[in-house]
């Protein structure tokens, strides 16, 4: 994920348009370096149970996507500091209109398996995660390209009825040709100013000619082409990666191997790192940010930084759960007292939300929620009564209980009931992995946690994936005709400032919907075991696992 810092060379794009405004990096808050540590050996960090198996099109949530971060490699990557874009396997991606993007690559960039990254892995990787009767969950993320809708069908009475969805009229998007080994062009179907800054993410990366022998077993041990590879995968305890002999890269990793302890408890990880049985927790429970407990516990061995994550309510849909509305959202939303639960929960590490889109990109724009994100009890308690009441009996907030969520969402259950005095109960889920499958399968009822870790340093990421019509990560199925043609009238901008513009004015429609609840804006704290050094945070909220090396 490190690298010579390269321009991404796009006629037509700012450098504004590539940077990062107002991203923490580096400094005493940031990392943790040695230059004397040594190469090789074995660390352990904390992990958690992936959703699905790692297939990089098929991973859009932070369990499966850390590892996948570490094993593969994409045309973009982002700075570690600054989450700058810059070339990895391309050499450069060209345009002169923001429609038609030509992509030339380096050559002798291998996967895992020995096999040269080609052209045709990427096109061809593409086509398979955009083609809808596969089912990927990051299929949505290729919806610019042309031909994107052709690769889609719709099934004409649900999934729960008998019939099926039809096949789709194509399956390869016209917008994809391979040139020759080594380049391809993209085509959009409208003018998309920010594509090359997207191709950095997990979903764009590469699959060896191996995956499509036999998609549905390759997530079980993936191949990819980044600095480590996976081992072994032993289900619900850890995964175990190794440093691949022949990274193509500039920035190879230092351990030798990196194990990913699967953790059901952030308390039990946490107190592994304190005995030394584990050398990396990315998560701080509760109960030791309380009066910062862990700089006591881990001295010299914490970070803590801010990060492009935003923690939001989400409600399940109408066709799920009738009984949260959005005026009923506003009411509950203005019930929640953020800085309250920020300062007796997180130790005053959060900032509370005044919208949808993260502080660290460009773009960001304060106080889009305005009065339905302030705490004021007596004014939910009236935007309840003008709503209509709380038809539902209590009020629900589900989270995974393999993580540390239950002090906060007893905490902003406890608020609700105070300020509108409508009984409201935090549910726990055994792990993410359930969490999240009852969330996908939409039979999670009421309100539940949901959090967004940007995947590529723009506004947009914080709207398209999560707020768009059908979008991969539209957990609530959110659902605006204008919001999305104001999307993409700001993706067909050529002009940044405009293109921000637009974009928050599409995010001023989330508020007048009260699409989710924004919570609060994430900092990423961590602490580490004495074995081990050289410990960095990305502006992702993510430890460079890389970097990490042994004392």
């Amino acid at each position: 994920m490190r690298g010579t810092t390269r321009k991404v060379a796009v006629a037509g794009i700012s450098a504004a348009a590539l940077v990062l405004a107002g991203c923490g990096g580096g400094g005493n808050d940031g990392e943790n370096t040695d230059a004397a540590a040594k190469t090789g050996g074995d660390i352990t960090v904390r992990g958690c149970n992936p959703e699905n198996p790692l297939v990089a099109g098929n991973t859009s949530e932070t369990c499966g996507g850390n590892v996948l971060d570490v094993i593969t490699a994409k045309l973009v990557k982002y700075n570690v500091d600054t989450a700058q874009p810059e070339m990895d396997i391309a050499e450069k991606i060209e345009t002169t209109d923001n429609q038609n993007f030509t992509v030339t690559l380096k050559k002798g960039y291998k996967f895992h398996d020995g096999t040269e990254v080609k052209a045709k892995n990427f096109v061809d990787a593409w086509n398979y995660t955009a083609y809808g009767p596969n089912a990927q969950v990051s299929s949505y993320f290729f919806e610019p390209i042309e031909g994107y809708a052709d690769l889609q069908s719709e099934d004409p009475d649900g999934e729960e009825g008998p019939q099926k969805a039809p096949e789709p009229k194509a399956k390869e998007m016209t917008g994809l040709k391979v040139v020759d080994d080594y380049s391809f062009t993209i085509k959009t179907a409208e003018k998309v100013a920010n594509l090359p800054i997207r191709l950095g993410y997990t979903a764009f990366a590469p699959q060896p000619d191996a995956f499509f022998a036999d998609p549905k077993t390759f997530g079980d041990k993936p191949i990819a082409a980044g600095p480590y590879k996976v081992d072994n995968w032993t289900k619900n305890a850890e995964i175990k990666l190794s440093k691949f002999a022949d990274y193509s890269g500039e920035k190879k990793g230092v351990a030798d191997t990196i194990t990913f302890k699967i953790y059901q408890d952030a308390n039990a990880a946490y107190a592994d790192v304190l005995a030394g049985q584990l050398d990396l927790t990315d998560e701080i429970p509760a109960s030791a940010q309380v009066d910062e407990k862990y700089k006591q516990d881990l001295p010299d061995r914490n970070i803590q930084k801010p990060v492009g994550v935003i923690q939001t309510i989400t409600t399940a849909p109408t066709k799920v759960d009738p009984n949260y509305g959005p005026e009923i959202r506003k009411a509950i939303s203005m019930a929640i007292d953020r800085q309250g639960i920020i300062d007796a929960v997180f130790n005053g590490t959060r900032e509370p939300a005044t919208g949808w889109v993260s502080p660290v990109v460009d773009g960001y724009k304060k106080d889009v929620c305005g009065e339905f994100c302030t705490f004021d009890a007596a004014k939910a308690k009236e935007q309840l009564a003008k709503a209509g009441g709380f038809k539902g009996g209590k009020i629900t907030l589900s989270y995974n209980a393999d993580a540390s969520h239950k002090e906060w969402t007893e905490a902003t259950c406890n608020s609700i009931k105070n300020a509108l005095g409508v009984e409201c109960v935090a549910t726990p889920v055994v792990d993410f992995s359930t969490f999240r499958t009852q969330i996908r399968d939409r039979k999670m009822k009421g309100m539940f946690r949901t959090g967004w870790q940007m995947d590529y340093p723009s506004i947009e990421n914080f709207l398209t994936p999560i707020y768009a019509t059908g979008a991969s990560s539209n957990d609530g199925d959110y659902a605006n005709p204008a919001f999305d043609a104001k999307l993409k009238e700001a993706a067909a901008a050529t002009d940044t400032a405009e293109s921000n513009k637009l974009y928050q004015e599409a995010e001023q429609m989330l508020a007048n919907d009260m699409a989710s609840i924004p919570l609060w804006y994430s900092t990423t704290t961590a602490g580490w075991s004495e074995r081990v050094t050289n410990v960095k945070i990305t502006p992702f909220g993510v430890p460079d696992y890389a970097s990490i090396s042994l004392k």
